[in-house]
């Protein structure tokens, strides 16, 4: 018998679910409050949109830190190497980039959202635009939703796939916890992941605009090491941004920032040892040897970042480089290798890529996406409580709890 499946949020999850539930022989129907599908996959990789990561699936799990091991049935069941010829399959051509990130050989998103709706669309999905849910309800075995215009529909399976709470712009302003909630679901604390740094330098703020490519960082609190990284990175007004500052980042969404115990130890050159550094420093002095101090650095820095440097290295920026003494040269390797900046904050969860905490995991099969208090109700993408680093992780995890959910209902 033909089962009617209501899915509340029309993003990534949302669309991979009412499309594949509706290709098993559903009746279903789309919920969006917004005025377009996929808002959220519009701005995500920088309009680019991250489809997903190619790396093997235990080493995919391994990047995924709000809880990965829930996500193994997910991941395997449909997987990125399945997302890749899903998309291709439909008409869009991808390509891998630096760090196994996917992205579509186009380079815009909007293809990828394209693609999508056109899928929904082959299996008939009733997609009803700016349509808010404000009450849900289940009477017998029947789900009631009823709508901001007064509106009140019955689903005999509903999916839940209404995005965490960042970038509220694009919707994802929490209906799917307090949905949860009312089913008596547990909520573990939101807070922001994959969110920019505050610091409290202000040679930081100087630096705003400077972009660092192929640099590595070290976390700490307390001189004990949180996370490491390698890639690039981002000077702002407030701080630091970029991708591995905002993986970082996720190592803080449980911690007292406040204590100014937090640490982030930046290397310029973290393809050079100590050693090596310093012969590389040795052949730009005697190619300077000339010069003041504050010239003898443009082969070796980008031009912003030479004054900061000169500064905290402590060497006269106005002496002569063939004056400069070996414990002075060590000074500035010290500097270069361990570019220290103290944390003090991150910014609000509205600037989170995605959002750490949601519905628990406890509560949610992880073969099927479906509740374990409430038959017929369903969780995907990031009302759950899993999350993962930049690269492509979160996006996967939307597409294969969407997948799994739309199978099974």
């Amino acid at each position: 018998m033909k089962k009617t499946v209501i899915v509340i949020g029309g993003g990534a999850s949302g669309m991979m679910s009412a499309g594949i539930a509706a290709s098993q022989g559903n009746n279903v129907i789309l919920l969006e409050k917004n005025d377009r599908l996929g808002k959220k996959i519009f701005i995500s990789g920088k309009g680019r949109c991250n489809i997903t990561n190619s790396s093997p699936i235990d080493e995919f799990i391994e990047n995924i830190p709000g809880n990965g091991h829930f996500l193994y049935s997910a991941l395997y069941t449909f997987s990125n190497d399945n997302l890749i010829d899903f998309f291709e399959k439909l008409g869009l051509k991808t390509k891998i980039e630096r760090g196994n990130r996917v992205f579509p050989l186009s380079d815009k998103s909007s293809d990828v959202i394209n693609v999508l709706i056109k899928f929904i669309n082959s299996f008939n999905v009733r997609i009803m635009l700016n349509s808010e849910v404000t009450e849900l309800k289940k009477e017998s075995h029947k789900f009631i939703i009823t709508l901001r215009n007064g509106d009140i529909l019955y689903s005999d399976k509903l999916i839940v796939a209404t995005g965490g709470m960042s970038y509220p712009d694009t919707g994802s302003t929490g209906d799917g916890y307090s949905f949860a909630g009312k089913f008596g679901h547990k909520i573990t604390p939101l807070k922001p992941s994959l969110v920019p740094l505050i610091s409290s330098e202000q040679w930081v703020i100087r630096l705003q605009g400077l972009s660092l490519k192929n640099v590595s960082i070290k976390l700490t609190r307390n001189n004990k090491k949180l996370y490491t990284d390698f890639g690039e990175m981002l000077f702002t007004h407030f701080g630091l941004s970029g991708p591995i500052i905002l993986s970082s980042s996720r190592h803080l969404a449980n911690v007292d920032i406040q204590k100014n115990d937090i640490k982030l130890d930046i290397d310029l050159k973290p393809a050079l040892s100590i050693e090596q550094l310093d012969k590389r420093i040795q052949r730009d002095f005697e190619k300077y040897s000339k010069k003041q101090y504050k010239n003898s650095l443009d082969d070796l820095l980008p031009q912003k970042l030479i004054p900061i440097i000169v500064e905290l290295s402590g060497i006269d920026s106005e002496k002569v480089v063939n004056q400069i003494t070996k414990l002075e040269r060590t000074k500035l390797i010290n500097i270069l290798k361990n570019l220290t900046v103290n944390i003090c904050g991150t910014r609000p969860i509205k600037e989170g890529i995605v959002t750490c905490g949601g519905v628990s995991t406890n509560e949610i099969n992880p073969s099927t996406m479906e509740s374990k208090l409430v038959e017929g109700l369903y969780f995907t993408g990031e009302v759950i409580d899993v999350d993962g680093y930049t690269g492509g992780y979160n996006l996967q995890i939307a597409f294969s709890t969407g997948y799994l959910a739309g199978m099974n209902v």
